[in-house]
């Protein structure tokens, strides 16, 4: 199996500039970044699946197997392929989304995150370890001592206020012959 080395530089450059462009501030050069990454992938496994064969269920099994080509990469390009045009429809609706709210497709940081950039370059990074460190090893929960009652179900007859609409298992008795065994006074008796 021989790999071209053009392929091999290609990939290589279109993975470099595919994260390049997603670390930028706009939406849209994230979405040709990843577009950019997507495509690289996708030459990735045209890369792996090797030379060229026959398929695999062609000849009737008198093929060698040598010669005939590695299904499972041309699948994942297919599902790479589908992913990527997934994530690209999601990024466009968000890119026009953000147009549409602010007429700028630029991510901008909040209050939070200045104060945490902020906080972060003036502390030493150990910092931030401690706060996330517990004082109180041995608790493990707030209810540790409750005493815990079983669960009681409310019915219509506990709370007035309460509907009792919930549907219920219980056999269903057809109208015929509820109707049979009383009268209707308006039509007499049915005898």
């Amino acid at each position: 199996m021989t790999i071209s080395l053009v392929l091999v530089i290609v990939m290589a450059v279109l993975f470099a500039c595919g994260v390049y462009a997603m670390l930028e501030r706009s939406l849209t050069r994230v979405l040709i970044g990843f577009l950019l990454l997507g495509n690289a992938a996708n030459l990735l496994l045209l890369i792996v699946m090797g030379a060229p064969g026959r398929a695999p269920f062609y000849d009737g099994g008198e093929t060698d197997a040598a010669d005939m080509s590695d299904a499972l990469p041309q699948a994942l390009t297919l599902t790479a392929i589908v992913i990527t045009f997934g994530i690209s429809a999601f990024l466009l609706a968000l890119i026009y989304r953000s147009w549409q709210l602010g007429q700028a497709d630029t991510v901008i940081d909040d209050a939070d995150d200045v104060a945490l950039r902020a906080r972060t370059a003036n502390e030493p990074e150990d910092a931030m370890d401690e706060e996330s460190r517990s004082d109180d090893d041995d608790v493990t929960t707030d209810f540790v001592g409750d005493v815990a009652s079983p669960i009681r179900v409310l019915h219509q007859g506990d709370l007035s206020s309460l509907v009792d609409d919930a549907p219920v298992d219980r056999v269903a008795v057809r109208r015929d012959d509820r109707d049979d065994d009383r009268s209707d006074p308006q039509d007499g008796d049915r005898s």
